[in-house]
């Protein structure tokens, strides 16, 4: 019941409903990796980094961004979401001026 207080809704799912009530012009998720990479960074260290990339890439490739309802959410509405690391220091920063800090899945 994270987020929203309803079972079954995570807070990745909760940020992109309160983004599409508040017409949001992006939803950003501080997390522990510095963007989305075609694999676990952690474990395989030949994965890339993605500059951007679109919801259908981001499901199709179930590269575990956000669960799936959020993704659906934010595709639906066409509210981009930034990821981005929470560690990196002044990456908030970065994203908020639009310095390309993190992955934009987007649109297409």
């Amino acid at each position: 019941a994270a987020g929203i207080g309803s079972p079954f809704f995570t807070t990745d799912t909760a940020a992109a409903l309160r983004g599409v009530e508040m017409s949001a012009e992006v939803v950003i998720k501080a997390t522990k990796v510095d963007g989305i990479y075609t694999a676990d960074p952690k474990k395989d260290p030949h994965a890339i980094r993605y500059q951007s990339l679109s919801f259908d890439e981001a499901i199709s490739k179930n590269l575990q961004v956000m669960d799936a309802t959020a993704l659906t959410l934010c595709r639906d509405q066409k509210l981009p979401i930034i990821v981005f690391s929470i560690f990196k220091s002044g990456a908030l920063k970065r994203v908020v001026l639009g310095e390309g800090e993190g992955t934009l899945v987007r649109v297409e």
